[in-house]
């Protein structure tokens, strides 16, 4: 454990970084407020119409986060059981990229293979079937909420798995427990511990999905809290029911995340000598069939879209595009967006993991201590409901009366993408850390290590890999957003995602699928980047 004076200091930094958050979010909501405190207001803040919207939103967000788990569990445990096949790591990657894929490119690529002239209801017609897949309403929304969260509750999910001592698959090959009693005794304890947290990031990101449900909803039918904000501030310019309707979206999903952490179990820690895993459970014929079976089909949901997108892209002329200044300013700007926010949202989880730790570290805390850990474990998720629109009109009208809004423009889009990367990072970074933890903290402590000496000799070698993970994560998130920049862009302030929105705007598709292959291509190298390290030692060598 660390001494009193490094533990004061971490609490005091956490605190500190907790307070900078909430006061970021709270100015921008009160600057929306002030805007509006002396105009009249246009009608009631909730009407039947948003009623309606609220229940679709609970609906779609319950039902893809149901899918998205249900798929996730065979695919996690056919990459934990089959830990050698060629071409593992290419799976693991290709799992990466629906993450830091802009939504309006990954809703192009599900159109060229879900829509009404895509690659499936071609085949259907030549089938002979009169009445063609749509993917224009709820079930278009289900596969795209599909595309982009089974891989990264199947990612989450594996990373737990491959978190288990080698000493319990020893135990159960010598017991010659089934797939089935090793999934019940030894997977399904740690993937239980696992789901609140995946679920109810699943749920919140469904719940606050836009450009998906602008692009696939098909209607007023369709729509989400989250448009309902969007057309509040967009078209109505009306705050109040703005901050009405993003305090609805807050409570709702609040709601459900704080019974999710009551009912969660306690995370289980086994402690290992560190010897290199082998499991003996896949090894058997149909073990191995329904492996590859869950593997392929996991392949084909997430690769067809990104293969689509390839060849649309590559129809375009690569070379004159890359070769545009405006590409070469966007890709500079993307880039250093991308690495300063993913920076500070890592630090920023990291520190917060480790002051909640801290704060409950006591044998028997009080009710404050309580209360502040939290409160700092509850922030990084619920930041992801603010919606990035109502923080960037916010923070657009307390910058107005500096000048020219575009000066600031760069550093409020970095805080808003490292705010929003926040709370994958924070999946990824903490169970890690608290196995980390478990493993090191009392022989850290007896030995007397701690401070830089701990993070260079401990720390470092132990977190390397989690934290190569959540840092590719994050700046592929902020490498392909667009809602932060869309209320910021310009000719000083353009990004490859406002490239790209600029380039379909102006019916330049050819550019614009140009745009988006070198988008997946760059998050591609990000996620083989965050990935360098996963592949599995040789059998029988220890790790």
């Amino acid at each position: 454990m660390s001494g009193t004076k490094e533990s004061r200091m971490t609490i005091a930094a956490g605190a500190f970084a907790l307070g900078g958050i909430l006061l970021f979010v709270g100015l921008a909501g009160a600057a929306l407020l002030g805007q509006s405190a002396g105009s009249a207001g246009g009608g009631p803040l909730f009407d039947a119409y948003i009623w309606r919207i609220t229940r679709f939103t609970l609906l779609q967000a319950s039902l893809s986060t149901l899918l998205a788990i249900l798929f996730a569990i065979p695919v996690a445990r056919a990459l934990a059981r089959q830990a050698s096949f060629p071409g593992r790591i290419w799976v693991l990657r290709l799992l990466a990229l629906p993450l830091g894929l802009p939504a309006l490119v990954a809703a192009l690529g599900l159109i060229e293979i879900w829509g009404r002239q895509g690659l499936l209801n071609r085949v259907l017609s030549a089938a002979g079937l009169e009445q063609p897949v749509s993917i224009y309403g709820l079930s278009g929304i289900l596969i795209a909420h599909v595309f982009f969260n089974m891989p990264l509750a199947a990612r989450l999910m594996l990373a737990g798995i491959e978190r288990i001592p080698a000493e319990y698959w020893r135990t159960s090959a010598n017991l010659g427990m089934g797939s089935f009693a090793i999934f019940r005794f030894i997977e399904w304890p740690v993937i239980r511990g696992l789901l609140p947290g995946i679920a109810g990031l699943i749920f919140m990101l469904c719940a606050t999905s836009f450009t998906l449900v602008l692009t696939l909803g098909g209607g007023p039918a369709a729509s989400t809290i989250e448009v309902a904000i969007y057309q509040a501030l967009r078209f109505d310019f009306d705050p109040p029911r703005a901050i009405a309707l993003s305090a609805l979206q807050v409570a709702l999903t609040g709601a459900l995340l704080l019974v999710l952490k009551l009912i969660a179990p306690a995370p289980l820690e086994g402690e290992t000598s560190g010897r290199a895993i082998r499991r003996f459970d896949g090894a058997s014929g149909l073990s191995r069939l329904a492996d590859r079976i869950w593997l392929i089909l996991a392949v084909i949901l997430v690769g067809l879209p990104f293969a689509a997108i390839a060849y649309s892209g590559s129809k375009a002329d690569l070379v004159r595009l890359v070769s545009e200044p405006a590409f070469h300013r966007a890709l500079a700007m993307s880039a250093t967006i991308a690495l300063v926010s993913a920076t500070i949202s890592v630090a920023i989880a990291a520190l917060m993991i480790r002051t909640e730790r801290l704060a409950l570290a006591q044998r028997r805390p009080g009710a404050a201590p309580r209360l502040f850990a939290g409160t700092i474990g509850a922030s990084t998720s619920f930041i992801l409901l603010v919606p990035p629109v109502v923080l960037g009109a916010g923070w657009f009208l307390l910058l107005r009366p500096f000048g020219d809004v575009a000066r600031f423009a760069p550093a409020v889009v970095v805080a808003i993408n490292a705010l929003m990367a926040l709370p994958f990072v924070h999946r990824v970074l903490a169970p890690a850390m608290a196995t980390h933890a478990a493993r090191t903290a009392r022989l850290a402590a007896s030995l007397g290590i701690g401070g830089f000496h701990r993070l260079l000799w401990i720390d470092w070698p132990g977190l390397r890999k989690p934290l190569f993970v959540a840092f590719s994560f994050a700046m592929a998130l902020s490498l392909g957003d667009l809602g932060a920049v869309a209320l910021f862009g310009s000719e000083d302030m353009v990004t490859l995602p406002y490239l790209l929105y600029s380039r379909m705007g102006s019916y330049r598709t050819a550019d614009a699928a140009g745009l988006a292959l070198v988008l997946g291509l760059l998050c591609l190298v990000l996620t083989v980047l965050g990935t360098a390290g996963e592949e599995r030692p040789p059998e029988g060598k220890s790790t």
